[in-house]
């Protein structure tokens, strides 16, 4: 029997219904706006995946292909600040201000990363060497910035331009306050699912309105994303994208592990890393819960579901996952303002809802192609309530 958790109410229902949280409205947006992107990506440009490599190979046809498929952040992240000439990784570090995916993009053929052949040095160490985009990559750099536009043109058409509006004014508001560099997209996670962000201050200075008017959509949601997140994870022993995709599903009584990506909406690889941390944390346990059905030998099967359940560490840190964020969010209002924060919580919501396919807007967009790789896996019941951007590939469910 399959363990329900409780969903979320939706943010627009009755006042004695707890709000969605700002930063699972931010996210759902973000993670919407970038599989939209990634679809559309996937059916303008030539590329690789294991189903389009597996059907070459048994049908001996081997054609010329792009690169892997990837997702939006290694654009954003990464093949925007690749010149043709190269540039050094260390350079690259500190424009994108993220880690940069270098063996992941470099085994994907967007890149090569060398030594510089200029330099006289016998082992010149890896922060000298040179990225350089494959001709594939540029095949890639041609199209991705031409979406960015094409999919907020596809939102403007759904949700209309007084909303997209207002969701841009909103964000720049808070964004034009920052006084640290953020990366364009969320950073891939770290060690235990962490943001991890280059601490690069902007001491007295800020990002002009002007500017960060002029930021793509999914660079203000990700900007404001971040900074909740860093806000977040300051005071939190675990990381907000577990907290917000896995505690947040564990029932009570325990939930079964293959339940889990349906209700987080996040891959089972993601999955699979969250709970690793959290059993060797001492956050939760994963068990076997013996089945009580017999074998065709009359002998009681061997192998039973496996349980997720929470530890007296886990129930308090779930306990603790909520409030921590209704106190992020009041302390935004002191900080950004409260009018500029109510204005971004009401946009939000309007393009969000419950981040349920029955309920959210954001599934009208999420169709994918019929030729493209989500088309044929099972279709998400809700969105993550945190982006899972994983070395994978970067997309923001963690497939």
């Amino acid at each position: 029997m399959r363990v329900k958790a409780k969903p979320e109410r939706s943010a627009t229902s009755s006042s004695n219904d707890a709000p969605v949280p700002l930063s699972t409205l931010l996210s759902q947006a973000l993670v919407a706006f970038t599989i939209e992107f990634d679809n559309e990506f996937e059916h303008q440009t030539p590329h690789v995946t294991t189903a389009s490599l597996k059907k070459s190979l048994s049908s001996g046809e081997i054609r010329g292909f792009g690169p892997w498929l990837s997702s939006m952040v290694m654009f954003s992240n990464f093949m925007q600040y690749v010149p043709e000439a190269g540039i050094t990784v260390s350079e690259l570090q500190r424009r994108a201000r993220a880690e940069p995916a270098l063996a992941g993009m470099e085994r994907w053929g967007y890149v090569f990363v060398k030594p510089d052949p200029h330099d006289s040095r016998p082992k010149p160490p890896l922060r000298d060497w040179i990225v350089s985009p494959k001709v594939k990559g540029r095949m890639a750099q041609q199209v991705w910035p031409k979406l960015f536009d094409v999919i907020e043109s596809r939102w403007r058409a759904r949700f209309g331009d007084v909303n997209i509006d207002k969701l841009r004014e909103s964000l720049r508001a808070m964004v034009s306050q920052f006084d640290i560099e953020l990366p364009e997209y969320l950073p891939v996670l770290g060690y235990g699912l962490i943001a991890q962000v280059p601490h690069i201050p902007r001491p007295g200075m800020h990002v002009s309105e002007e500017s960060a008017g002029s930021l793509r959509l999914p660079t203000l949601l990700s900007r404001v994303l971040l900074a909740f997140t860093i806000d977040f994870e300051r005071d939190s022993e675990l990381s907000l994208a577990i907290c917000a995709n896995i505690l947040r599903v564990v029932s009570d009584q325990g939930t079964p592990v293959r339940d889990l990506p349906r209700l987080s909406g996040v891959s089972k690889e993601a999955i699979k890393i969250a709970l690793g941390f959290l059993e060797k944390r001492g956050f939760m346990v994963v068990e076997s819960q013996p089945s009580s059905g017999q074998s065709k030998l009359n002998r009681p099967k061997a192998s039973g579901t496996k349980m997720v359940r929470l530890t007296t560490n886990g129930v308090e840190a779930r306990a603790a996952y909520r409030p921590a964020l209704g106190l992020i969010e009041k302390q935004w209002c002191s900080r950004f303002g409260e009018e500029a924060t109510r204005n971004l919580r009401e946009s939000l919501e309007s393009l969000v809802g419950d981040g349920r396919a029955q309920a959210s807007p954001l599934f009208h967009g999420l169709e994918p192609y019929p030729e493209g790789w989500r088309a044929s896996v099972a279709k998400p019941e809700t969105l993550p309530h945190y982006p899972m951007v994983l070395h994978r590939g970067g997309y923001p469910d963690g497939s």
